[in-house]
């Protein structure tokens, strides 16, 4: 028995893919923060019912919750309201984490 090694091919990616949920305002901010000091490695992506906060994320990859429910406004600290937005949504946010080895929500 034979064993070869080789190196990796070109377009193997050695590195895992890491992303990091901020949901709500407290976690659109903490987004923000980690942004602003350019933590390396990592993916960003928020998520919200208030459509004016996710509008103020540096995240490129933003996901509006309930918009149908909420209209664009927060769940008003419901949290009834809150989990009927995130279901909305869940196929939005499963197709942001495709892929991904780690997510930190």
């Amino acid at each position: 028995m034979t064993i070869n090694f080789a190196a990796p091919e070109q377009e193997t990616q050695l590195k895992p893919r890491i992303i990091v949920v901020g949901v709500g305002g407290a976690g659109g901010n903490a987004v923000n923060n980690m942004i602003e000091n350019a933590l390396e490695g990592v993916e960003f992506m928020v998520a919200n019912t208030d459509a004016q906060s996710l509008a103020q994320s540096r995240a490129e990859r933003r996901i509006q919750l309930g918009a149908t429910i909420t209209h664009g406004l927060g769940a008003g600290s419901r949290p009834d309201m809150g989990r009927a937005a995130a279901e909305e949504a869940m196929d939005e946010v499963i197709q942001h984490m495709q892929g991904s080895h780690m997510v930190f929500i």
